[in-house]
């Protein structure tokens, strides 16, 4: 079973619950403890993220014998009063941080692609 590395102290750019929302755009059907692993957080801090984003109607879920398939309603616009009033989406959000993990998995060791110019 792989451990939850070390917590980060200080600040960051991201929240936890876009972090939750990115690894389930990249999976579907990720466990409890995948996300965890993935997002540095406990599975419990996931499973009341999950809840979270489920009760304000940007995620749902269906059971799938042992596991769950969730579904991102990538029309649901953010919520911070900034980003709402300028009317981004959770698909703005998603494009912006599944396109840098596609960077970060094209290449070797995740080190940065040599800018063309």
């Amino acid at each position: 079973m792989d451990a939850v590395p070390e917590s980060h102290t200080g600040w960051t750019f991201l929240t936890n619950h876009a972090r939750v929302l990115a690894a389930i755009a990249d999976n579907q059907n990720a466990r409890v403890r995948d996300i965890a692993v993935r997002c540095r957080i406990t599975e419990r801090a996931v499973q009341k993220i999950i809840a979270d984003l489920e009760q304000a109607g940007y995620l749902s879920h269906v059971r799938q014998g042992r596991g769950n398939i969730y579904r991102i309603d990538p029309s649901k616009v953010l919520r911070h009063p900034t980003e709402a009033g300028q009317g981004l989406t959770v698909a703005s959000l998603l494009s912006l941080l599944l396109l840098q993990d596609e960077a970060h998995r094209a290449t070797p060791s995740g080190a940065s692609a040599p800018a063309s110019g």
